[in-house]
């Protein structure tokens, strides 16, 4: 930008300057000349007039016509030459010669020393008036630069913080619509990162909170069959359990990725709800038993839930553990109708749920003792997102209540 405007201005400074300067210097020359010009004519009417009276001519005569620094010089037929001022040296001279109608000659001369210096005095006022434009040229260009880079580099700045993982959009306008439009667009752009890399952040969490109590079941079951390993059809059975719950936590992995992408992805379908709490009875059977707890099962049997039993089965499962964790004594699991829904219940005999947590221990983050905060968050999550409803309904004793839908052949 600095490059193009001083370019700009020089070609301005040539294309007007030069013109100008040839043009005041001719004018000067012309001015000066008509001068001499002037006074050759005086003094010539005065020779004529005086020639005229009868008197002589003199340097006298006509000295007061002629200005300083030039020189006339006055021949007359018959006469001598007569002349008046001092001849100004070299030749390049302003001159003047005049002829009167009696064959007199008037020639003046005057010094170009003045008019040079005049001259000289305009073309540097000129060079002094186009440095001076060149000069303003270049801090224009300097500070349109300066305004134009500062944008730049704090939309640099930005995009140089969304690649090192910041995503805060900045809000920075400057007055320039394609900066703006730049800015508009990286703000849009750090705002998405910031829901993609929450996305994913919570994804991570939710996986390995929901993965830990599978995978904590899947190790006791085969510690179980290690143990068990000379009953072949124990170890079969047992076996058999395991890769059941690989299954599901392979359907655990799935669903929480479909959450993600689509809370409401429609996957649900009529399944036997007795067989989920099953495999729940199954699967946590090792840990009760090393707890001294007792999962007791009530209320309805051969109800046709509608969902997907392997939400269910991890939403019930995080309601287990939360109990073994948070609860005590005997854990109840109850079946019971609620208008055209079935409810699942899950119950112990422990403290409850603190009166100041409430409804809030499904926010994530808040949890009653040193846990995650984040197992019955998940768990309301792919209850909404399965077609459901996770509720508090008891604080003490605490009771949750996994709402399902009924099949209508139920």
């Amino acid at each position: 930008m600095i490059n193009s405007l001083l370019g700009v201005v020089l070609v301005v400074v040539v294309v007007f300057c030069v013109p100008l300067a040839l043009v005041e210097k001719r004018t000067i020359v012309n001015s000066a000349q008509d001068r001499v010009d002037a006074a050759a004519v005086r003094v010539l009417a005065l020779v004529e007039s005086r020639l005229a009276a009868g008197e002589p001519v003199t340097g006298r005569a006509f000295e007061s016509q002629i200005t300083e620094g030039s020189y006339v010089e006055v021949q007359v037929p018959g006469q001598p030459v007569v002349s008046a001022g001092e001849r100004p040296p070299g030749s390049h001279l302003l001159k003047a010669v005049e002829r009167g109608n009696s064959g007199e000659t008037v020639t003046v001369e005057q010094s170009r020393e003045d008019v040079d210096h005049e001259i000289a005095n305009n073309l540097l006022l000129l060079g002094v008036v186009a440095l001076l434009a060149v000069q303003a040229a270049v801090a224009l260009a300097v500070w349109q630069s300066k305004r134009l880079a500062r944008p730049l580099t704090d939309l640099a700045e930005t995009a140089e913080r969304l690649g090192s993982g910041d995503p805060r959009p900045r809000d920075r306008r400057y007055g320039v619509p394609e900066l703006d439009r730049v800015a508009e667009v990286l703000d849009t752009s750090a705002e998405r990162i910031a829901r993609m890399l929450t996305a994913e952040r919570r994804l991570a969490a939710d996986a390995s909170h929901q993965l830990r109590t599978p995978l904590t079941a899947l190790s006791m079951r085969l510690e179980e069959i290690t143990a068990l390993a000379e009953d072949p059809q124990t170890v079969r059975e047992e076996a058999t359990i395991a890769l059941q719950q690989v299954e599901r936590l392979t359907d655990v992995v799935q669903r929480l990725l479909t959450t993600q992408r689509d809370p409401r992805s429609p996957t649900a379908v009529a399944f036997d709800l007795d067989e989920v709490i099953k495999q729940q009875v199954e699967e946590w059977g090792p840990t009760l038993r090393e707890q001294d707890r007792v999962l007791s099962l009530e209320g309805l049997r051969g109800v046709t839930a509608v969902g997907t039993p392997g939400t269910v089965a991890q939403v019930l499962a995080t309601l287990i553990e939360n109990s073994l964790m948070h609860g005590a004594g005997t854990i109840t699991l109850r079946v019971r109708p609620s208008g055209t829904s079935a409810v699942v219940e899950v119950q112990d005999e422990g403290a409850g749920v603190p009166a100041d947590l409430g409804n809030r221990v499904f926010e994530r983050a808040v949890s009653g003792r040193n846990s995650t905060g984040i197992g019955l968050a998940v768990a309301r999550d792919l209850a909404e997102a399965d077609g459901g409803r996770l509720e508090l309904l008891s604080l003490k004793p605490a009771v949750f209540a996994l709402f399902l839908g009924r099949s209508h052949e139920d």
